[in-house]
């Protein structure tokens, strides 16, 4: 799906195994066209070091993944996309409008392309999905692994990898993808 604004294209296909999901697209990550592309993120850096990464970094002959991979990860059944497409400096910019108006068009998408295990980068961006999403959904998430589905799609939340966000380190960011490898392993029956 195209957008008449910039924005990141959502990297996205059928039936992948996982779909990461971030709360917006930044405007460093725009201006570069790539996923995670601030220097303040440590998404890359904190995938790189974890197993979730480990067979791509094998196929790829590498031990350390930057931004411009983000697009070849679909050949890994790994995709991006976000729950607001509309890009700002910071997070703290999008409002309740936003939310509303974008978050069902991602369970829209979501459903569409029916991933394996869908993946939210921090509580903020699963709970503006909860608040919109069809069905009881916790009022209280946490992270990890959730009760709820949507369709097929397990879901599960990891921190948010922004630097602003500092109640995780780095080695804390690379155990919850460790963890999220494990569940996308166990979910392969869906």
């Amino acid at each position: 799906m195209g957008y008449d604004f910039p924005t990141l294209p959502d990297l996205l296909r059928r039936d992948l195994a996982l779909v990461l999901v971030g709360i917006n697209p930044g405007a460093r990550s725009v201006a570069r066209g790539h996923y995670f592309s601030s220097p303040s993120s440590r998404f890359w850096p904190a995938f790189s070091r974890s197993r979730l990464s480990a067979p791509i970094r094998r196929a790829l002959g590498t031990d350390r993944l930057s931004p411009d991979v983000d697009a070849r990860l679909l050949d890994f059944g790994i995709g991006f996309t976000d729950v607001v497409k509309r890009t700002t400096a910071n997070a703290s910019e999008l409002t309740g409008r936003d939310f509303a108006l974008w978050a069902p068009r991602l369970v829209e998408r979501l459903r569409r392309y029916r991933p394996r295990v869908v993946a939210f980068h921090g509580l903020t961006a699963y709970r503006a999905f909860v608040a919109v999403a069809p069905g009881s959904w916790p009022v209280r998430p946490a992270l990890g692994p959730q009760a709820e589905r949507l369709g097929a799609s397990r879901l599960f939340v990891i921190p948010n990898p922004s630097g602003a966000n500092a109640h995780f380190r780095l080695e804390d960011l690379v155990a919850w993808y460790d963890t999220l490898a494990e569940f996308l392993a166990s979910s392969g029956d869906r």
